[in-house]
This record gives structure tokens, sequence and C-alpha cells, in this order.
């Protein structure tokens, strides 16, 4: 058993260690890209109350994509460089659909153009309660 432990300390120190290096930083920097993309979707799930995917989301993805394809590039993984290519594809296309559609998909409701957003400015405009307008404009 003190063998195995020893053969695992072994692995992590060689691992996390020795061979830490300007590239290794490089790939714990594009990861981090990578699951800030998951935080800002969430974040915005969370404040609209339904699933949403904000622009930043594809943002992060295309540069964590980015940093982590040259990573694999790098350690010269088929796999990996695959994975990351292919996934660049679909973050790019995402992007220019968002560009020459618009954020319809992904705006708020209180920011679609409608005729109650009129109406919900005459009663901030008289300092009514939330709950009235809410009552008032549907």
């Amino acid at each position: 058993m003190t063998d195995m432990l020893n053969t695992f300390v072994t692995y992590l120190h060689d691992v996390f260690v020795i061979k830490f290096d300007g590239w290794v930083i490089l790939g714990f920097v594009a990861q981090g890209f990578f699951t800030m993309r998951f935080v800002v979707q969430w974040i915005a799930s969370e404040r609209a109350r339904k699933s949403v995917i904000p622009v930043a989301f594809w943002f992060f993805s295309i540069g964590g994509g980015v940093l982590l394809l040259v990573y694999a590039l790098y350690r010269r993984d088929p796999v990996f460089i695959a994975g990351q290519a292919l996934g660049l594809v679909v973050y790019v296309r995402n992007l220019y659909f968002i560009i020459v559609n618009g954020r319809q998909a992904t705006r708020p409701r209180r920011f679609q153009r409608s005729g109650t957003r009129r109406a919900h400015r005459r009663h901030r405009a008289r300092d009514r309660p939330p709950s009235r307008c809410a009552s008032e404009c549907a």
C-alpha cells in the first residue's frame, strides 16, 4: 500500500512540478477561459430565471478554444487538436449568427420592443411600485 502511495506521489510531482513550464501556464489560462464561459452562462440564466446563452459565452469559448488549440498543437496531440479545431468552427459560427441576426435570442424580455414599454416608463416616472405597474400593464 505504501509503495502504491509513493508511486502516486511521484507521479503527481512529475506532472505538476517537474514538467511545469510556460506551456502548462498557457494551458491553465486557456482552461480558465473555457471554464468562465460556463460561469457567465450560469449567471445569465440565474438572472433571467431561464436558460440563456449570452454573447460573452461565445467570446470565452473562442478565447479558450484558440488558446487550448495552440496548447494542443504544441503538445502534438491529434485528438486534442481535432476536438478544439472543430469546436472553434461551432463557436465562430454561432457568433456570426448573433452578429448577423442581432441578439434577439438572448435579449431579455424587458429590452424587447413592445407597446407596454412606454407604459412601464410612465409608471416608473410616477414612482409606482412594480407590482402595481405589472397588474396595470398586463
